[in-house]
């Protein structure tokens, strides 16, 4: 809303994006971003927009509304279904899914974003994947599995320590008694999910829904027999991985061997 407020205001005014970027003392870029919904306004880019414009307090009460959030603008409907999800069940390939990531994990993945994250940003976003984390403390509990590759456990990122306490962090929460975590192992012959990681979640109207997630954004299926494919694939995963005792052991030997 603040987007579109914004782009009003400018265009009544007879300015680009450029022009009241000047104006401002911000980039195009950064004009562009925040009409699109991208990133929230910082600094005094409210009230430099409102005087340059005279938007006669439309700006300023807007703002005053917003709710910042650093994740990404197409992440946010999946967030939202997440939150309220009553059964959620994950198939992660290459690093531990979010919802089990400590926040030095968690850090250190946003560390690897290609192209750089800055600062702010960085620490934004970790905070938005720890609040998500509540879902596992929320009552009544949501069902939740998690089949991991055996590379998402092993693999270093952050450096030993990072992993370590990551590792033992999985541990914690596969006891709780509304978890399971099921790892597969990296010498099986055949394997159920080489198409690549997804989310099936319950909706709380009992509705199946399942997402996917690449290197631009996500989107969610909802129709069969694409839905329903997906749902016995992750069955197939289930059955072909470690189950969670074996699972337990494996990472806690894993975390030993840091």
């Amino acid at each position: 809303m603040f987007g579109t407020l914004l782009r009003f205001y400018r265009e009544r005014a007879g300015l680009s994006q450029e022009a009241l970027a000047r104006h401002l003392g911000f980039s195009k870029s950064q004009v562009a971003m925040v009409e699109r919904g991208e990133r929230p306004p910082k600094g005094q880019f409210v009230p430099l927009a409102e005087e340059t414009l005279g938007a006669q307090g439309a700006l300023l009460a807007v703002a005053g509304e917003l709710q910042i959030t650093h994740m990404p603008s197409w992440f946010d409907e999946y967030a939202a279904e997440e939150a309220r999800a009553v059964a959620l069940h994950t198939y992660a390939n290459h690093l531990m899914p979010g919802l089990l990531q400590t926040e030095a994990y968690a850090r250190s993945v946003f560390n690897c974003h290609c192209p750089p994250l800055d600062d702010e940003t960085i620490e934004g976003r970790v905070a938005s994947r720890l609040e998500r984390q509540k879902l596992f403390r929320r009552k009544p509990a949501p069902v939740v599995s998690f089949v991991l590759e055996q590379i998402a456990i092993t693999r270093p990122l952050g450096g030993p320590d990072v992993l370590r306490e990551q590792l033992h962090h999985v541990l914690d929460v596969a006891r709780l008694r509304h978890v399971e975590i099921q790892v597969m192992p990296s010498d099986r012959w055949t394997h159920g999910g080489l198409d690549g990681p997804m989310i099936l979640l319950e909706t709380e109207v009992h509705r199946q829904l399942a997402y996917i997630e690449g290197q631009n954004g996500g989107y969610f299926v909802s129709e069969q027999p694409d839905l329903g494919n997906l749902f016995s694939k992750y069955g197939i995963l289930r059955a072909q991985a470690l189950t969670p005792e074996e699972s337990a052991e494996l990472i806690e030997q894993v975390a030993q061997g840091l």
